[in-house]
């Protein structure tokens, strides 16, 4: 998939101080921390089963799932991220793999997180993620997405030429929520909660968030 090569190269420079810098950010975000509680409540209401963070990076969230309960895995596209991961979080299961291609049978899962993942994904390749995210969950599954907000259209595409203390080439996609909300209604999905919240320094953008039910 376009952007894939350039992700997995930024984020295996990257990892080791980007688990050490967002180790503890949860800590400081009571309303990301509600939201993921409410996901993890809203699955186990439709009957419980396993979760899937795909995109985890160094695990933090799939971390902060399991630990409430949650029965998680994690999948990335950036083999040193799955080994910070493994390392940090050795009681989840990782492996590296394409969102666009999930070692994950059909309706295996009962729920699918995809925390600032879709940001690396561009927007004529977002319906075959989307389309594959339905593809694992089951019916009635649950999807909670996460990203930056663009304040001018559908995309605002930003281009990180440094970042986490490393010189990198990343491109990340601030998205209209609109936007996003139809391409999950387009892959067989009903949206039914949203949240946007005002951005925390040093973020630079409004922050969404949107939970589907397959």
């Amino acid at each position: 998939m376009e952007s894939e090569e350039e992700a997995r190269v930024a984020y295996d420079a990257v990892a080791d101080d980007y688990a050490a810098l967002l180790a503890d950010e949860l800590d400081e975000r009571p309303l990301e921390r509600g939201l993921l509680t409410a996901f993890v409540e809203q699955v186990d209401a439709a009957g419980g089963g396993p979760i899937a963070d795909l995109g985890c990076g160094p695990g933090r969230v799939a971390g902060f799932l399991a630990g409430i309960g949650a029965d998680m895995r994690g999948v990335d596209i950036a083999p040193r991220m799955i080994e910070v991961a493994r390392r940090d979080h050795p009681s989840v299961p990782f492996e590296v793999a394409s969102m666009a291609a999930l070692p994950i049978r059909d309706g295996e899962l009962a729920g699918a997180l995809a925390w600032y993942s879709i940001i690396h994904i561009p927007q004529d390749r977002q319906g075959v993620v989307f389309a594959e995210l339905a593809r694992v969950l089951r019916p009635g599954g649950l999807a909670l997405l996460a990203f930056q907000v663009s304040e001018r259209g559908d995309e605002d595409v930003v281009h990180l030429r440094r970042a986490y203390g490393h010189q990198i080439e990343l491109r990340t996609r601030r998205q209209s929520p609109a936007r996003v909300r139809h391409r999950l209604v387009g892959a067989g999905f009903a949206p039914f909660a949203e949240l946007v919240r005002e951005p925390i320094a040093p973020e630079k953008s409004r922050q969404a968030f949107v939970m589907a039910r397959r």
